[in-house]
């Protein structure tokens, strides 16, 4: 089966900065693949440059099977890409309602896809507050919402940075618990997050990135039994 994400031979740059250094990075349909790496190797910036955020020096990135590399971020978003950085990027000005459906577009599927009312389901406490501004939740419900709209643009396959940072562990729970809704749902996704143990339990499979290059591509079960890699590469 074609991949929704197949990234060959990218080498990104910040300036004269070598970032990405022939990277090789694919998702197949409905799998979730965990992003690892130290801070500072690669790991943005190999979703930007997947995303059109960066545009890549060389190599090629084809979303399901179409060449997209270099292409600006919202062509590639209609094409099913959705993403949630680092920071959440909230519209802290408008209210939770507003932030949630400027973002719903329809799904290819009728019965399967994500609506307003759906997200809601999944997502009670941002129900709750429909009339807050987004400056007015927590980090928490911030990130809900960054969630919750990304999901209303019926996304083929979904890119998580930082997915639980800042969280206390009751809301990091509550994150994890839904990306477990989402692999069971069948969108795909990528998501890099510094819970290791909690990145392994959640994701098919791992790439693990070291100062831009990928030195490790198991699935999960596999890495678990290469605790020196783990410790080598994370400190863990």
């Amino acid at each position: 089966m074609e991949a929704l994400i197949d990234a060959r031979g990218l080498h990104s740059y910040y300036g004269s900065s070598h970032v990405l250094r022939g990277v090789d990075f694919h998702v197949g349909p409905g799998e979730i693949v965990g992003l690892m790496g130290r801070n500072g190797m690669g790991k943005t910036t190999l979703l930007r440059s997947i995303l059109g955020h960066v545009k890549p020096r060389s190599g090629t990135v084809r979303l399901g099977g179409d060449d997209v590399t270099g292409s600006p971020p919202e062509s590639v978003a209609r094409r099913g890409v959705a993403y949630v950085p680092e920071g959440r990027g909230i519209f802290p000005n408008l209210t939770v309602r507003e932030n949630l459906i400027v973002a719903e577009r329809p799904a290819a599927s009728a019965d399967r896809g994500w609506t307003l009312s759906r997200v809601l389901e999944l997502f009670p406490r941002l129900g709750e507050r429909m009339k807050h501004r987004g400056d007015a939740l927590s980090g928490g419900e911030q990130q809900m919402l960054a969630l919750g709209r990304a999901l209303l643009t019926n996304p083929r396959v979904l890119l998580l940075d930082e997915a639980t940072e800042g969280l206390a562990p009751l809301l990091a729970r509550e994150i994890w618990r839904v990306i477990s809704a989402l692999r069971e749902g069948g969108v795909a996704g990528v998501v890099v997050d510094r819970n290791v143990g909690a990145v392994l339990d959640h994701a098919d499979r791992c790439t693990l990135l070291v100062k831009g290059e990928v030195v490790a591509d198991l699935s999960s079960g596999e890495l678990r039994t290469r605790p020196e890699l783990l410790h080598r590469h994370l400190g863990v």
